[in-house]
């Protein structure tokens, strides 16, 4: 190791980047996108602000607005060839293995592939996240024996997610706490998968590699997998009238339930307040409002026994689960969101970089001799 380095495990809380992207304040649990409160953006903004606020620093104007959205619905549409590779996988096949080679597919059909320009890389940005949305959704009804609903181009980005899914045009109320959710998982600095995408960027290898990559992180247990967690917890469970009994028995059994804690969050994750009451009337309106009702029952008496806050994965789930998303649907829909965090980061490496190169420190045994084959 360098000298004068000390080792930090999991780099917890060393400084890696400068960023204009987000400003997160762990310890008074405050998350800003370019200045922005995530309170304002998850109530006022739809995504397609979001994605060009990340993209361009700014909240777009009207005719910002109109273009973008026009650059987004007319990317929409997948190559022919990834539909047909659908059709070729294993049915039971992890829909994140599938995004990951989504992503890198796609990267083959793009005209800008491999120019790592601003400008270029704010097209692909732009193709990229419709892309992504389509992929997922035509992945799911091609496993599920049905065709691909055709992309609606009516509809807004979070809407059209939904109607690809289900072929079910979704209501103000369910569009409006999708495209928040989606709004909320864009960006969070520099976790797992974003410092994934940058770190591949800063080879200056290209947007597609870095995004797929950055799947395939987003795609651990312990990032983007804590969702699925909740919703098989909450089905285990069963009824509200079983919340009790299952807190009780999971406390004594010092069980590790997931959802709750986050690792930079000190004061809790402003993400979960924010989705709780966005979830509400949209549960509501599905018929399936009693995941809602447990998952808060089950927050409550966590957070009284343990004193234990939920992050953004838990509210998410019963959210997910309401709308008609499968479970294991709920990390790649977490990548429909954070690609526009993942590309804009993506342009931010580009635009000023630096080769990502830590070092590590040598715990092996110290210099040894050789020993020929016949003497070992």
């Amino acid at each position: 190791m360098a000298e004068g380095s000390a080792l930090i495990r999991g780099l917890e809380g060393v400084v890696a980047a400068e960023t204009k992207l987000c400003d997160l304040d762990g310890a008074n649990g405050r998350l800003a996108y370019a200045g922005y409160s995530i309170e304002d953006l998850a109530r006022h903004a739809t995504f397609e602000e979001v994605a060009f606020l990340l993209w361009h620093g700014a909240l777009p104007k009207a005719a910002d607005l109109d273009r973008v959205t026009m650059e987004l619905i007319a990317a929409r549409a997948l190559p022919p060839a990834l539909e047909r590779a659908f059709a070729l996988m294993p049915a039971d096949t992890d829909p994140m293995r599938v995004l990951q080679a989504s992503v890198a597919m796609l990267g083959m059909y793009d005209p800008d592939a491999t120019d790592n320009s601003h400008a270029a890389n704010l097209k692909k940005a732009a193709r990229l996240t419709s892309q992504l949305a389509t992929a997922i959704c035509a992945h799911h009804r091609i496993r599920s024996g049905e065709a691909p609903v055709p992309p609606a181009p009516d509809l807004s980005h979070a809407a059209n997610f939904l109607y690809m899914l289900t072929g079910r045009r979704p209501t103000a109320v369910v569009t409006k706490a999708f495209d928040a959710s989606l709004t909320l998982y864009a960006e969070h600095e520099l976790n797992a998968s974003t410092f994934t995408t940058r770190v591949i960027v800063s080879t200056q290898s290209d947007m597609h590699s870095a995004a797929a990559g950055g799947v395939g992180a987003l795609k651990g247990p312990l990032h983007g997998g804590a969702g699925e967690a909740v919703m098989r917890t909450l089905m285990e469970i069963g009824d509200v009238a079983n919340v009790d009994a299952f807190v009780t028995r999971a406390l004594a059994e010092r069980r590790r339930l997931m959802g709750f804690g986050h690792r930079v969050y000190r004061a809790g994750d402003p993400r979960a307040a924010i989705l709780r009451g966005m979830a509400e009337e949209a549960c509501r309106q599905s018929g399936q409002f009693k995941w809602y009702e447990m998952a808060v029952q089950l927050h409550e008496r966590i957070n009284k026994a343990k004193g234990l806050i939920p992050n953004v994965d838990f509210y998410s789930a019963p959210l997910f689960y309401s709308l008609g998303i499968p479970i294991d649907l709920f990390t790649p829909v977490i990548a429909a969101g954070r690609i526009a965090g993942w590309t804009a980061n993506i342009i931010e490496q580009h635009d000023d970089n630096r080769l990502i190169r830590p070092r590590a420190d040598y715990v092996g045994p110290a210099a040894r001799g050789w020993v020929p084959l016949t003497k070992r």
